[in-house]
């Protein structure tokens, strides 16, 4: 089983949100369609920007709290490596 560590966004330079999945399709169409109620449904955080594979739970748990800890400059550098354009990698994960 793989783990993802993932970033969204509100828009480029917007509101970021860094969470924790074994699916991260599923999670992310959470997150877009407001079925999770709470920070991203309220701040409208749906763009997936950045994220990272794990093989364990524990890795990717360990990653996850390592971002959170991260600064806004930090994060936002993270994201600008892999997606300077701030593309929705949504678009790579659906069918």
């Amino acid at each position: 089983m793989s783990f993802f560590v993932y970033m969204l966004a509100s828009q480029r330079n917007g509101t970021l949100y860094i969470g924790m999945t074994d699916s991260l399709p599923r999670r992310v169409w959470q997150h877009r369609t407001g079925a999770l109620s709470g920070f991203t449904s309220k701040y409208n955080v749906t763009m997936l920007v950045w994220y990272e594979l794990h093989e364990s739970r524990e890795t990717a748990f360990s990653r996850e709290r390592q971002l959170k800890k991260w600064n806004r400059s930090w994060k936002l550098n993270l994201i600008e490596e892999s997606n300077p354009a701030w593309r929705d990698l949504w678009d790579d994960l659906s069918p």
